[in-house]
């Protein structure tokens, strides 16, 4: 965490709060984790300050805006060299429809999560990738048909645990 602070059970509690309910009025907050206001807000500034918070906003609820469509896409570059990987990354950064992109170990290199309006659209997002020429050798589409279980926060307490 480099010169990052230690966090307590306190400052833990108080990110789990907040990763749940970001509006959470720091009256209410304190309240939760067990502090009076003042020492609150002034642990939640110095979680911001070192980066643990780094942006607070809304969960939208996408289907409501109408037909989306969720596509786990698992890609394999044709090299892989430093500088292949980079430029991969560096142009799928910039694709506005890939929500997630994770380097792997395994039987392929990439595992991306992309949202689109339609699989039609995804193919079409798809096919522009391949034709820019940033070293896709395969890909493989699982197309969502249901998330019976998606979650917008963190189990924080059981993954920093000094049990291991």
């Amino acid at each position: 965490m480099n010169g990052a602070p230690k966090l307590d059970r306190l400052d833990i509690r108080i990110l789990s709060h907040l990763q749940r309910n970001g509006r959470i009025s720091n009256v209410a907050l304190a309240d939760a984790v067990g502090l009076s206001p003042s020492p609150c807000l002034t642990r939640v500034k110095r979680l911001e300050k070192a980066g643990f918070i780094t942006d607070y906003g809304a969960h939208v609820q996408l289907e409501k805006l109408g037909s989306i469509q969720r596509v786990f896409t698992q890609i394999t570059l044709s090299d892989h060299r430093l500088e292949d990987f980079s430029r991969f990354e560096s142009h799928i950064r910039k694709v506005d429809e890939v929500l997630e992109c994770h380097l792997v170990s395994g039987g392929f290199d990439y595992q991306l999560t992309f949202l689109t309006r339609s699989v039609v659209h995804y193919q079409s997002v798809m096919e522009d990738l391949l034709e820019q020429d940033i070293g896709i050798d395969k890909y493989f589409s699982y197309i969502v048909i249901k998330s019976p279980v998606v979650k917008h926060y963190y189990p924080i307490e059981k993954l920093i645990s000094d049990q291991d």
